[in-house]
């Protein structure tokens, strides 16, 4: 009878840490990426009364519940801010906290601090990959910490090419013109307007003749016009057969002092003509070329796939980093520690560490929010069976106890 006491004590501590449990998970309800965890009880070893091998066992209580985190995906919705990040699928993001533990986590809201180095919201550094010197992002590497070139300068990148898409009349009439323009970039990120002028020569000819403002030269310096003659066939292509390709435009003592401007003008886009002769008005359809000026960082935001974009001011978008992310067999082996993140245990498999979306990895999706994956209708009905057996052997204690105040008063 009086091991009564102390199996009901195990049931009231074992309740006590179950309802401790739900609490946390309660808590955590609105938390973003927090995983619930469950309690799983199991009794004590019995024993055996008297001497009928076994027909009568007693059990010695309940033991100290296990629980186990569960790592079901939780609801996704889309965000406002620029760096929110919600893993669909398994996987955890890679992250190190100030004394250099990498940790585990599922996404949230990212941010950068004044240096530039990505971290989630309670200040772990994220890892990954990131551009660095080199301008390109290399996921072969190893990973390392995230930084985005927060407030800096994006250098000009001089044109070496630019191209049209258009169509010269074919009905126009002998010395017919017609002109094009396009903006280019120097060295130093000035911009320069290139001009094409065409003259129609005769049937199925035209000359064309490309300058730049003298305004845009020295004063002792001069350009000489690039000059050449495009030959059409009867059903309106560019023969290049006939037609020499234009040669480079070098552009040189130019005002603003940048290095010596080459263009290239491509009149084929890979092998097809990008210049038609058809009875139509001539017309340019598209326009292109490869320069920049120097533009300001405007904005970094996290795309699809754990892509670290940065925009500049002159409408350019580029990569700058990408998001690493572990794949580990085994996650319920892993330890919470707090800040939604976890660390390995013994029990846990080596993390596979690569891009999203391969290997068994889940997506990075950028401007969204995983939350939190507790079922509040689950907890409430845990509570309540929680709470009645936590009053059920709470009542066994009371009634051991009267029994043995009724053993000790029968010696009286």
């Amino acid at each position: 009878m009086f091991t009564s006491f102390s199996t009901a004590l195990s049931a009231l501590a074992a309740h006590s840490t179950a309802i401790d449990v739900v609490g946390n998970n309660l808590a955590n309800l609105n938390t973003p990426g927090f995983k619930t965890s469950t309690v799983v009880f199991f009794d004590l070893v019995t024993q055996s009364l008297g001497a009928g091998l076994g027909e009568t066992q007693v059990g010695f209580g309940v033991a100290r519940p296990v629980t186990l985190r569960q790592f079901s995906q939780g609801a996704i919705s889309s965000s406002t801010a620029p760096l929110d990040a919600a893993i669909q699928g398994d996987g955890f993001l890679v992250v190190q906290d100030a004394a250099g533990a990498t940790l585990y986590a599922r996404g949230g809201s990212l941010q950068v601090d004044r240096l530039g180095a990505l971290l989630t919201a309670t200040g772990e550094r994220v890892q990954g990959w990131f551009a660095g010197a080199t301008g390109t992002v290399n996921t072969s590497g190893a990973i390392g910490d995230i930084v985005v070139p927060v407030g800096t300068l994006k250098a000009a990148v001089a044109s070496t090419g630019f191209s049209f898409d258009m169509n010269l009349d074919a009905a126009a009439q002998v010395n017919g013109t017609f002109s094009a323009s396009i903006e280019v970039y120097d060295s130093l990120g000035v911009s320069h307007q290139v001009t094409v002028d065409f003259s129609k020569a005769a049937a199925n000819q035209w000359d064309y003749s490309i300058s730049i403002p003298q305004a845009d030269l020295q004063q002792s310096q001069t350009f000489q016009p690039v000059t050449g003659q495009l030959i059409f066939d009867d059903v309106g292509s560019l023969d290049m057969t006939q037609t020499q390709p234009p040669a480079a435009i070098s552009i040189q003592g130019l005002a603003s002092g940048a290095a010596t401007l080459t263009l290239d003008w491509q009149l084929l886009n890979g092998t097809v003509p990008r210049l038609t002769q058809y009875a139509q008005s001539c017309a340019i359809s598209a326009n292109a070329q490869d320069g920049s000026p120097a533009a300001q960082l405007t904005r970094v935001a996290l795309g699809d796939g754990g892509k670290i974009l940065a925009q500049y001011s002159n409408g350019q978008q580029i990569v700058v980093g990408q998001l690493a992310m572990a794949s580990i067999r085994n996650p319920g082996s892993l330890i919470a520690v707090g800040n939604n993140a976890f660390q390995l245990s013994a029990r846990s498999a080596l993390p596979a560490i690569g891009v999203p979306g391969t290997g068994g990895r889940g997506l990075i999706l950028g401007g969204a929010i995983e939350y939190s994956n507790v079922d509040i209708a689950r907890e409430f009905t845990n509570l309540i069976v929680l709470q009645r057996g936590y009053q059920a052997n709470a009542r066994v204690v009371t009634t051991v106890d009267e029994l043995s105040q009724d053993t000790i008063n029968l010696k009286r």
